[in-house]
């Protein structure tokens, strides 16, 4: 075959799905009616699709969400829960990501606050955003390990790069000292470069309180709290409906 070793170079050249494309257009005799430059532009979409649907799969990956397929398109939005359809399609739109602006989402277990904030990661990673779930209560526990292992540095920077960084659960328990820090630490990072979306069963009202150190609980709620949107979700538990909860 005349083809082969151009096939094979496509293939050493990791164009394995150009190479693909080809083959299917050498058996479609419909193709043979295209001119050179719309064939070679299918070739050329088939290998960009290729990449485009790899790095958006490594990325929902190394994302680890909580609801890996919660989607805004799946988010149910009317004005009594506290979130319309116009605010979803802004979302979808992405400025708040190119502003590197907060979403903080509130209201009572059940109601929606994980896969909202799923939902706005995985938005995020579907525009080259990279992006990383984690319970508040466990990453804490991640950053005080590292701190002992002597990577607590390495960490923080890791988190700092950190496209689109969703903190769940904010408000469970109570905080030690080191770990009022800690969190200082975390949003003081991303502060103006990155974005981050937190849920909590906690009224935002209720957060200084929580965090308990008045001079830590200011400094973070300012630079959480001032650059971003606040959702208060309401309604009843999902949890009571047949489809697995999506707190």
């Amino acid at each position: 075959m005349l083809n082969e070793p151009t096939i094979e170079k496509l293939q050493e050249l990791r164009l394995a799905t150009m190479a693909g494309a080809w083959i299917e257009q050498g058996k479609n005799p419909e193709v043979a009616s295209l001119s050179f430059d719309e064939r070679f532009g299918m070739l050329v979409d088939a290998e960009h699709l290729a990449r485009d649907n790899r790095r958006l799969t490594r990325l929902l990956k190394d994302a680890q969400l909580r609801y890996p397929t919660a989607s805004l398109e799946g988010v149910e939005a009317s004005g009594p829960r506290g979130i319309d359809k116009p605010m979803i399609r802004q979302f979808g739109l992405g400025t708040w990501l190119r502003e590197h602006l907060n979403v903080l989402v509130t209201g009572p277990t059940g109601v929606g606050k994980s896969y909202l904030g799923c939902a706005l990661g995985q938005s995020a990673c579907r525009t080259g955003h990279r992006v990383l779930y984690r319970r508040v209560p466990r990453l804490l526990e991640e950053v005080a390990l590292a701190r002992i292992e002597g990577t607590y540095g390495r960490l923080l920077e890791r988190f700092a790069k950190i496209d689109v960084l969703v903190l769940d659960d904010l408000g469970l328990g109570s905080l030690k000292d080191s770990q009022r820090h800690d969190l200082l630490e975390l949003i003081e990072d991303r502060y103006g470069r990155s974005s981050t979306v937190v849920t909590s069963q906690l009224p935002i009202a209720k957060w200084h309180e929580w965090i308990g150190d008045p001079t830590l609980a200011d400094a973070i709620l300012d630079r959480l709290v001032n650059n971003a949107y606040k959702i208060d979700l309401k309604g009843h538990s999902r949890r009571r409906d047949t489809t697995p909860a999506k707190d």
